[in-house]
C-alpha cells in the first residue's frame, strides 16, 4: 500500500514538472519565436532538448534546498506533499489560463509551505532556507533587467557603424546560442525543484536518509525528462504575453534578453537558490526594451505581471493549506 502511495505522489510531482515545462516554455522560447528566428514548433524542440541537456551539466544543490532546506523534513507527510503539489498545480493552471508569466518555482514552494504550516504550524518553516529565495524574488528581475540593458547598450556601441541588415543577420544566428543557454539554465533550476519534492517523498517513506539528504540519479533523470516533455507541449498563451505584449523584440534584443537572464539564473543555480526563471527573463526583456525608449515597454502589462508575482506564493500557500486541512478533516495524514 505504501509503495502505491509513493508511486502516486512521484507521479503527481512529475505532472507538476510537466506543467512547469509548458507553463514556463515561454521563458525559453518567447523571444526566439517573436523575432521569427525559429518557428514555434522548432523552437519548442530546441528548448526541450537543452532543458534536458542540463542533466549532464549541473548538480542538485537547488533540489536539496527545496527538499530539506525550506521545510523541516521531519514534519513532512504524504498529505503535506500532495497538498503542496495541488496548490502549485492549480495556481499554475489559473495563471496559464490568463496568460500570466508567473513563477512555477514560487508556486511550488508556496504550496509546499502552506501545506506544511497547516500540518505543523509555523515551526515547520526553516527561515534560513527562505531568506535567499525571498531576496531573489526582487534580485532576479533586477539583475535580469540590468544585465539585459547593459548588454543591449554594449551591443549598440560595438555595432554602431554596422548596417541594420548585417546586425539582424548575425544576431539571428547568435540568438540560437542565447536561447540554448537560457534553456539549459531554465532546465537546471526548475527541474531541480521537482527533484527536491520527489526526494522528500522518498525520505518520508524511508528510502532516503533524512539526515544525509541525497538525490538519486533516477530522480534527476525523470525530472529532466518531464520538464523537457512539458516544454515540447508549449504554453502559447504565456508565450504571446512574453514575446510581444511587453515590448517589441528583434533578434538583437532577444539575444541580449536571453543572455542577461541566463547569467542571473546561472548565478542562482550555482548558489543553490530556487530562483524564478520567469522573473529573470521578464526583467531582462523590460531592460532591453527600455534601451530604445521607456515608452517602448508596455508598463501596464508589466504591472499586471508583477502583481501576479506578488500573489503567487501566498495564493499557492492558501491552496496548499486548504487541501491539507481538508485531508486532515478526513483523517488523512
Amino acid at each position: 500500500m505504501e509503495l502505491a502511495i509513493v508511486a502516486a505522489l512521484i507521479g503527481a510531482a512529475l505532472i507538476f514538472d510537466y506543467i512547469n515545462g509548458f507553463h514556463d516554455a515561454a521563458n525559453s522560447i518567447a523571444t526566439i519565436v517573436s523575432t521569427r528566428v525559429l518557428s514555434p514548433g522548432k523552437a519548442v524542440i530546441w528548448a526541450a532538448f537543452f532543458n534536458f541537456a542540463a542533466f549532464f551539466l549541473f548538480g542538485t544543490a537547488v533540489a536539496k534546498t527545496v527538499g530539506s532546506g525550506m521545510i523541516d523534513i521531519h514534519v513532512v507527510t504524504y498529505a503535506v506533499i500532495f497538498s503542496g503539489l495541488f496548490g502549485a498545480i492549480i495556481w499554475d493552471l489559473i495563471t496559464w489560463h490568463y496568460g500570466l508569466p508567473t513563477s512555477s518555482s514560487h508556486a511550488l514552494i508556496g504550496g509546499y509551505a502552506g501545506a506544511a504550516i497547516a500540518e505543523a504550524g509555523w515551526g515547520a518553516i526553516i527561515p534560513s532556507g527562505w531568506t535567499k529565495t525571498l531576496l531573489f524574488i526582487v534580485v532576479s528581475p533586477v539583475v535580469g533587467l540590468v544585465a539585459g540593458l547593459v548588454l543591449m547598450v554594449a551591443i549598440y556601441w560595438v555595432f554602431q557603424g554596422t548596417t541594420p541588415a548585417k546586425v539582424d543577420h548575425w544576431f539571428r544566428k547568435l540568438q540560437l546560442v542565447s536561447a540554448a543557454l537560457f534553456s539549459i539554465n531554465h532546465g537546471a533550476n526548475d527541474a531541480q525543484k521537482t527533484m527536491g519534492i520527489m526526494a522528500g517523498v522518498l525520505a518520508t517513506a524511508g528510502y532516503i536518509d533524512k539526515t544525509h539528504f541525497t538525490i538519486p540519479t533516477w530522480v534527476v533523470l525523470v525530472a529532466y525528462t518531464a520538464i523537457g516533455l512539458g516544454t515540447l507541449s508549449g504554453g502559447w498563451r504565456i508565450i504571446h504575453t512574453m514575446g510581444s505584449r511587453i515590448t517589441k523584440l528583434q533578434p538583437v534584443h532577444g539575444f541580449a534578453a536571453e543572455t542577461g537572464a541566463a547569467g542571473a539564473i546561472f548565478l542562482a543555480t550555482a548558489l543553490g537558490i530556487p530562483v524564478s526563471t520567469t522573473h529573470a527573463i521578464t526583467g531582462s526583456i523590460v531592460g532591453v526594451g527600455s534601451t530604445r525608449r521607456l515608452s517602448a515597454v508596455r508598463w501596464g502589462v508589466a504591472g499586471r505581471i508583477v502583481w501576479a508575482w506578488v500573489l503567487t506564493i501566498p495564493a499557492a500557500a492558501a491552496l496548499g493549506a486548504g487541501m491539507g486541512l481538508l485531508l486532515r478533516s478526513f483523517g488523512i495524514r
